[in-house]
């Protein structure tokens, strides 16, 4: 029984082909539903991913404060778009630079404190509060530069990723 619907009715769209490639073999295969044909990202695909990379700030709290979001948008999308691929690393390597420095922060922080008999808490607190919500917010500026088109870059950290190349 060469029945295509496996005893079914068919429905509208079963007539449609699926749309097929050849491999470095010269096999005909069906493209993965995970990838457009061409292997490549469409131009709103791309934004949307780097967007996510630099707001994955957010996920902060949920990672224990550590950078694990951008980093997985890297490792999965590195080799498929350069574009995703570098905002994801800037925004990995930014979020890793203001970790550094939070923690340098609180151990100075904390000492300034103990120094000062516990006054240094007046100037401390403050600082933290402040300094604490600065990666938050400049992240989520380059998610909307981002989200609006721009290629949005890092002050230091971007020059460091690209080895100073402007153009994507």
């Amino acid at each position: 029984m060469d029945d295509p619907n496996y005893g079914r009715r068919p429905e509208p769209g079963d007539e449609l082909e699926v749309p097929t490639r050849e491999n470095e073999r010269g096999e005909r295969s069906a493209p993965s539903p995970y990838q457009p044909a061409g292997g490549e990202l469409s131009p709103q695909d791309e934004r949307t991913w780097s967007t996510l990379s630099h707001v994955s700030v957010l996920a902060w709290p949920l990672t224990g404060f550590l950078p694990v979001a951008p980093l997985i948008v890297w490792l999965v999308h590195k080799d498929r778009s350069p574009r995703i691929g570098f905002h994801a690393l800037q925004s990995l390597w930014y979020q890793v630079a203001w970790l550094v420095l939070g923690t340098v922060g609180g151990f100075l922080g904390t000492m300034f404190t103990l120094l000062t008999l516990g006054l240094g808490i007046i100037v401390v607190a403050p600082l933290a509060l402040v300094l604490g919500l600065l990666p938050f917010a400049h992240q989520l500026y380059a998610a909307y530069r981002v989200s609006q088109g721009e290629d949005y870059r890092y002050p230091v950290i971007a020059d460091r990723i690209d080895g100073g190349r402007r153009a994507l």
